[in-house]
Formats: structure tokens, sequence, C-alpha cells
């Protein structure tokens, strides 16, 4: 889950690409990173913390040209050093720039395959760099640089990389590129500004940085899909590998911002629908229930709360104030961090929980660390019973594909029964949206799309090859004291501000 952004324009775009990021700053707050190109050199910018501390004045102003990509990172593989904020770069062929968003589920074979065979020196532990390294390899191998022979190389980089991946490169003297896995697991739109002298261009993660900067949302990147920005800010489009779309449905649970529209779902309908099928649930399967209330936990609840609560005929009201300078706790590397960050970030008002029986609506429960925090804060608030319900089915399963879930024994639910994780939380009641209604909330907005990645919940891994060796090997890496360790100083070279 990170946010990445391209665009080919008339004049500079270091502030509408700054602009970008910080709209999808909710995608990822451990580093970011930009590069643009004035034809004769890169200017790369990128280090740890939130757009808006990363780039001060001086930065921008040395970030010229008129094409560019982004990126905001959340650590799913790798580390938090600022080794591996991206973009990433590598000289040759061409000179070549990608930011990437999701997870290579065939790293491993990837490195050994990049340093053994096609002799390229990898620079850190993150997949973002395979990928750019597999991307050079197969244009190195090509006789020319052009539209059909940078098709020709992402053609056969789908056919070497597996997992889940959008992505946008540069290529100096070229253009910009965007492309994703057969699958579309994650998300990409493309979007175009109509100026005076002609379209400029833009790739998003979600549709909602386009809406920003005045592009109209053009489409999503197909499955398997290449599109291409060159110098000229011409498109063109190519299928490299044809699949099956399956997008994300955690994206539209939690992820993106309910402004956004992706595949052609709109977020806030699709959690409305959440909503509104979570409280049929209740009515029937809870008839005769004494909910006094519903409560959001803020913030990406709050339309499926609004929706269940007009079901059910129960008011709506907020019961919890968010501050709004604490970052999401879900993506914060370790539990210790998480765990101290609740209650700094939610505050009770007493009026609304004092004396009644609440029922608290959350888009998920993960790891449950949070839910339990909430849950004692509305019995000291006065609640008389505190009533839980989760939009999305139990977390059961690792994500491979570039959301941290990695380690089953850190999902709540995980070899336990709804009652038993009830238990754990401290909850008087505990219900989940089913995962046929989560799939029918979201098949209602589009019926186009007929399959989503849902893996987490079902175990249903579309790429293939996922068993228990390969879990294991992921609990090994990406548990959070494994993460820990690999946060310390780094000995990388610093081309963060470099003038390449």
């Amino acid at each position: 889950m990170c946010g990445i952004v391209g665009m080919v324009a008339q004049a500079n775009v270091q502030q509408d690409l700054f602009d970008a990021l910080t709209v999808l700053q909710h995608r990822g707050q451990d580093a970011a990173g930009i590069i643009t190109s004035d034809g004769k050199h890169f200017f790369l910018r990128k280090a740890n913390g939130l757009v808006r501390d990363v780039f001060h004045l001086r930065h921008m102003e040395r970030l010229q040209g008129h094409m560019g990509i982004g990126h905001a990172r959340y650590p799913t593989a790798g580390s938090s050093c600022e080794s591996e904020a991206q973009p990433f770069y590598v000289n040759s062929p061409y000179g070549i720039t990608l930011a990437h968003n999701g997870n290579l589920t065939n790293a491993s074979a990837l490195r050994e395959l990049l340093t053994n065979t096609y002799r390229r020196h990898i620079n850190t532990h993150s997949d973002s760099e395979l990928l750019l390294n597999i991307l050079a390899h197969e244009l190195e191998m090509l006789p020319d640089l052009s539209v059909d022979e940078v098709c020709k190389a992402v053609t056969a980089l789908m056919a070497q990389v597996e997992g889940g991946y959008a992505a946008v490169a540069m290529i100096m003297n070229f253009g910009v590129i965007g492309f994703r896995d057969p699958h579309a697991i994650r998300p990409l739109v493309i979007g175009v500004r109509e100026t005076e002298q002609g379209p400029e261009y833009m790739f998003a993660s979600e549709s909602v940085a386009l809406d920003t900067l005045g592009f109209t949302l053009i489409d999503d990147v197909q499955p398997g899909e290449v599109v291409i920005v060159d110098m000229n800010r011409k498109l063109h489009r190519h299928i490299c590998q044809p699949g099956i779309l399956s997008p994300c449905a955690f994206e539209f649970v939690y992820l993106a911002r309910q402004d956004s529209v992706m595949d052609g779902i709109s977020v806030y309908q699709s959690r409305l629908n959440m909503g509104d099928r979570l409280g049929k649930q209740i009515l029937d399967t809870w008839p005769n229930h004494d909910i006094d209330v519903v409560i959001p936990i803020p913030d990406t609840s709050r339309s499926a709360a609004i929706a269940l609560a007009d079901r059910l005929k129960v008011p709506f009201r907020e019961g919890f104030v968010k501050n709004r300078y604490i970052g999401r706790t879900f993506i914060m590397p370790g539990q210790q961090e998480r765990k101290k960050s609740v209650r700094k970030k939610l505050n009770p008002i007493v009026s609304e929980l004092d004396g009644k029986n609440v029922l608290l609506v959350d888009d998920s429960i993960v790891r449950g660390t949070t839910c339990k925090q909430i849950i004692q804060m509305a019995r000291q608030a006065g609640a008389k019973k505190v009533y839980f319900a989760s939009a999305a089915p139990p977390v059961l399963y690792p994500n491979v594909y570039g959301i941290d879930m990695p380690v089953r024994e850190e999902l709540i639910a995980h070899g336990k029964t709804i009652e038993q994780v009830c238990e754990k939380i401290g909850a008087d009641k505990l219900i989940y949206q089913r995962l046929e209604d989560l799939i029918g909330a979201l098949h209602d907005v589009n019926p186009a799309v007929e399959h989503f990645e849902a893996s987490v919940f079902d175990g249903k891994y579309c790429t293939g090859k996922i068993d228990e060796a390969y879990f294991k090997n992921l609990e090994q890496e990406r548990n959070d004291s494994a993460k820990a360790k690999r946060n310390g100083p780094s000995s990388v070279i610093d081309l963060s501000n470099a003038v390449i």
C-alpha cells in the first residue's frame, strides 16, 4: 500500500507531483520521493517522513523538468531505512527510474536471477529495486528505444515477475510509463488535463489525486497493460499479458480515500453498501437487538456506520474525536508504536456513550489492538454494553500483495472463532460482515468487475504458488521484530538529493 504518481506536462511538474503525493499521503507515511527530468538530467529528492516534511523550498527549486514520478512509501517489503525510499534509479540503459506499489511474491528468485544471471547489482532489500532492474535488463536486450520496444520489455518483465504490482517508470528522453500486473490487484488510474498547448497526462494510485489537480479520469490501467506517455505527450496503450481483473477488496474496505473511484467503483458508495448489508445481517440474525446508538471509529468506517444505522433505524452519533495530526495506526511500523498511538489518536465524547448500549463500527479488525483499546475507552466513558461490528469479514490469512498483514499470529482472528475474538477484544457482542456481502457491496457498484482479490479473508491467492513454505519465510522476514532489526543505520550510498 503505497502512493505513486507520474506526469508528463508542458512546464515544471514538481509542484503538481508534490500536491498529488500530499493527497495520497494516507497510502504511506514512512517516506516520500520525487524525481524529475529536464531531458538531460534526473533530479531526485527522497527521505523518510511525511511529504510536507521531506520537501522544502530548496528541494523544490532543484526538481526541474516537465516530466517526473513520485512515491509515498508504506514499508511492506524491506525496512524503514531511508535508503529504501523511492523512486529508485539505474543509469543503464538510458537512465531509468521507477516507483512501485505492491509486493513481488517471487522476489527471492528474482534477486538470484538478477545477481547471478543478469549481473546487475541490487543495493537494497526492496522488491521495487528488483522490478526496476528487471525492466532495465529487458530494455537493454532490445535494439532501440521506441514505443513498440518498450512494450516488448514490459511484456518480458511480466513473464518473469509474480505478485501484485502497479508501477510508474520514467525513461530519459522517452517518457513516463505505467503498468499493472495481469490481475490488476493494486490500483492505477490515468487522467488528462487539457491546456492551450495540448494535453498533459498523469498517473496516480487513486482518482482523487487527478481531481485535486484538475485532471479528468480517462481510465484505469487495465490488467497486464502498459500505458506510455511519450515526450510529445502522446498516449499509447498495449496489453502485454491478458489477465482477469481482480482488484484488492481491502482497498475499498480501508486503504483508499472514500472520494476515489478505482476500477469503476466509487469507494464511498461501496462503503455505504457494506454498512447497509451489515445492518440487514444484524436485523436477520438479531431482530430483538437493544442497540441504542451506532458510533463509527473515525474515519474510514463512518460511511458504513451511517448506512448501518439507517438500516437499523437507530441513531447515528459521533462518539470519538480524532486527532488529525496522528497518522494511521494500521500502517505504523511496530506493534508498540501502534499501541501507544491509539490513546493519543482518539478521545471519547462521554455524553454519547454514557449509560447507552453502543454499537461501535470499524472498517475491519486486523490485529485487534486498536479495537480492544477503543472498547475499553467506551466502557470507561460509561457505556452499559459495547457491541462491535466490522464492515469486513474476519482477516484470517496473510496478505502477500502489498499490505502489511504478513504474520499469522499477529492476526487476531486467525485460528479463532468469532466468540473467541469477541472475548479477546472485550466486546459484549461481535458482528462480522459476511464475505459474500462484502463482494456483493462492491459488485453492486460496478457489475462488470466479477472478481476481487480477497485472500486475507478466504486464503485464495489469485497468482498461485503461495504455500506453507512461502508463509514461513515471509513471517521470518516481516514480523515486527525482524523489521526493527533492519531499521537501524544504513550504510547505503545516499543519492536522496542527487542530480543524476
